[in-house]
């Protein structure tokens, strides 16, 4: 498999570890929600996670934490779109677009975007078809459940075959409908229908969940799993865990880690990534 994934007009270097930043245009997301409404507050958010070294800007205009309501397609495409449109323009960085909605991955491959991050893993209907016309790479990632009711009680008899097996499951999906498995990024979805256990398990074992040399992408900045290992701290208070995890996560075979922190944990990243070739 490559290590370049081409992503509409940029191309994404994947022979070292990489950073996505998390840019939030929401006002219900658990750590930032509310913050980046304002074209120029995103903006200038966006240039300050290019500068501190994201390779990829993951934007979105959805809240997928537990609990949180859907949002129709026009809400989000008015939150998305003028964001994107300008990220686009004044940046050169590949934008990710954290949506589930087929409209809103037709418009935002339009617009500039180069990647599609679906947490419902083109389940929709008519997101496998958008996705594969898009022509860009999408990350597909398992969740036990949806966001209203994933945190209940999740369950498993064996957390790490059976993310495996639902991710293969999935990229076989996607290539039958014509996405090509050099467009896909696997997520095993920390924090999405898991406990803090299963967590923990994924992450130690995370070589495991990988699909044949598909590239990994690993999410726990700031995530409520970091919070309990910590005994219950804030949000705001996880910044030194959430760093660990992706350095041990980039230890482990992630090629991507989605933060909200990135100068941290592109130190942290690049550190680990060092260490590769002996591992």
């Amino acid at each position: 498999m490559s290590a370049v994934l081409s992503c509409g007009s940029r191309h994404l270097d994947l022979s070292q570890p990489v950073v996505m930043g998390v840019l939030n245009v929401t006002p219900d997301s658990f750590s930032d929600g509310g913050r980046f409404l304002r074209l120029d507050d995103a903006l200038r958010h966006a240039s300050q996670m290019l500068a501190e070294g994201a390779a990829i800007i993951d934007l979105g205009a959805e809240s997928t934490r537990p609990g949180a309501p859907p949002v129709s397609d026009q809400e989000e495409l008015d939150r998305l779109l003028p964001v994107l449109e300008a990220i686009a323009s004044r940046f050169d960085i590949i934008v990710s677009i954290d949506t589930s909605s087929p409209v809103v991955m037709t418009e935002s491959a339009a617009r500039g975007a180069g990647l599609i991050n679906d947490v419902r893993s083109l389940t929709r209907p008519g997101a496998m078809q958008a996705a594969r016309d898009s022509g860009l790479p999408v990350c597909i990632m398992h969740m036990q459940g949806q966001p209203q009711t994933m945190q209940q009680a999740p369950a498993y008899d064996n957390v790490v075959d059976e993310v495996r097996g639902w991710l293969a499951d999935r990229v076989e999906a996607c290539v039958a409908a014509g996405i090509t498995a050099d467009r896909l990024i696997l997520d095993p979805g920390f924090g999405f229908g898991k406990t803090l256990t299963h967590n923990l398990e994924l992450l130690a074992r995370l070589r495991e969940i990988r699909v044949g040399d598909l590239p990994l992408l690993v999410g726990m900045s700031r995530k409520s799993m970091l919070g309990g290992i910590l005994g219950g701290a804030a949000v705001d208070q996880r910044l030194y865990a959430g760093v660990t995890a992706a350095a041990l996560a980039v230890e482990r075979g992630a090629a991507i880690v989605r933060t909200h922190d990135v100068r941290a944990t592109r130190e942290a990243v690049a550190v680990a990534a060092a260490l590769l070739p002996w591992r």
